[in-house]
C-alpha cells in the first residue's frame, strides 16, 4: 500500500510507470496529508451524492472522495497519468476515469449518463493556468450541481470571491455570484504541493444558488456582455464591449444612459444589478432589430 501523500512513495510510482511531470499541463501535486481529507469533506460528499473531479493528479482527492460518496467521475487530460491511476486506486470500486478535456467534453451528456439524474457536486485540484474558464465552463453548462470545491491560486480565490462593482472584481467573479454564494475555507501553502509552486493556494466553494439575485432575460447574452466588458478592461464598457460584441458605440453609450450609468464607465465599477439591467435592455434592442 502506497502512501500518496509521501513524495517517495509518489516519485517510486511515476518512475517505475515513466512518467514525467509537465509544466504545460501545471501539474503539482498534494503532498499535504491533511489537504485531501478536507476538501472532501468540506465538498459535502456522502453516499447519496455523485462527485465530479477535474484532474486527479496521481489520486490522493479522488480516493478521499470515494471513501465518502457514492460515485466518482474523474476527468484527466494526460493519457500517461490513466496506468499511474490504474494502480493507486485499485481497491476503489467506485471511481470512474474519465480521459478528456472538460472544457471540450461534453458536460451535460457525460455528467447525465454517468450519474442518471443522482445530485452531484464538483470537487478538484485545479491547474492554475486553466482556473478562470474552468468555473466560467461549470457556471455555464447549466448543470445540477450542489457545489462547486475547488483548490485554487490564493489570489485568484480572492478575485473569483470579489463583488461585482470591487476593484478586485472580474467576469468570473459576476458569473460566480450570479449562480453561488462563494466562500474562502482555507489557505494551503506552496509547500504542500511536489514540486512546490511559486505561489500559495486556497480551497474555495461555491454553493449553488437556486435561482440568480437579479433577473436576466437572456442568460447567454448576459455571460457574453459580462466575458466581453471585462476582455479589455483598461478600457471604457462601450468600447471593449462594442470590440467584441454587434453593438455600435452609440447604441450601448445609449444604453448605458438609459440605466443611469456613465457611458464613460468601465466593467469593474458595474454591479451585478448594472449588468443585468444592460444586458435585458440590449436583449430588447437585439429583438427590435431582428422583428
Amino acid at each position: 500500500m502506497y502512501n500518496l501523500s509521501s513524495p517517495s512513495d509518489i516519485s517510486e510510482i511515476l518512475q517505475r510507470h515513466g512518467f514525467h511531470l509537465s509544466k504545460t499541463l501545471g501539474q503539482n501535486f498534494l503532498i499535504n496529508g491533511s489537504v485531501c481529507p478536507r476538501m472532501a469533506e468540506m465538498c459535502g460528499a456522502d453516499q447519496n451524492t455523485g462527485v465530479l473531479e477535474i484532474g486527479p493528479g496521481v489520486g490522493v482527492l479522488t480516493a478521499e472522495l470515494a471513501k465518502r460518496a457514492q460515485k466518482v467521475v474523474s476527468v484527466e487530460l494526460d493519457k500517461h497519468l490513466l496506468p499511474v491511476l490504474k494502480e493507486t486506486l485499485a481497491e476503489y470500486g467506485n471511481i470512474s476515469i474519465i480521459l478528456g478535456d472538460i472544457l471540450k467534453i461534453d458536460l451535460m451528456g457525460l455528467c447525465g449518463e454517468q450519474f442518471a439524474g443522482q445530485e452531484f457536486c464538483v470537487c478538484a485540484n485545479l491547474p492554475y493556468y486553466i482556473t478562470s474558464p474552468v468555473i466560467m465552463h461549470l457556471l455555464e453548462s447549466g448543470l445540477p450541481l450542489r457545489t462547486i470545491t475547488v483548490m485554487v491560486q490564493k489570489e485568484a480565490a480572492r478575485r473569483l470571491c470579489a463583488l461585482p462593482g470591487s476593484r478586485e472584481c472580474g467576469a468570473v467573479s459576476v458569473g460566480v455570484h450570479y449562480r453561488c454564494r462563494p466562500e474562502i475555507l482555507f489557505d494551503v501553502g506552496r509547500s504542500s504541493f511536489m514540486p512546490p509552486p511559486n505561489v500559495d493556494s486556497a480551497v474555495i466553494r461555491l454553493n449553488m444558488l437556486r435561482t440568480p439575485p437579479v433577473n436576466v432575460t437572456d442568460e447567454g447574452l448576459f455571460f457574453r456582455l459580462v466575458k466581453a466588458a471585462f476582455g479589455k478592461r483598461r478600457k471604457t464598457l462601450v468600447n471593449s464591449v462594442s470590440s467584441s460584441l454587434p453593438y455600435e458605440k452609440t447604441v450601448l453609450a445609449d444604453t448605458l444612459r438609459e440605466c443611469g450609468l456613465s457611458e464613460t464607465i468601465r466593467a469593474e465599477r458595474m454591479t451585478m444589478e448594472n449588468f443585468a439591467q444592460l444586458s435585458n435592455l440590449l436583449a430588447v434592442e437585439k429583438g427590435d432589430k431582428k422583428a
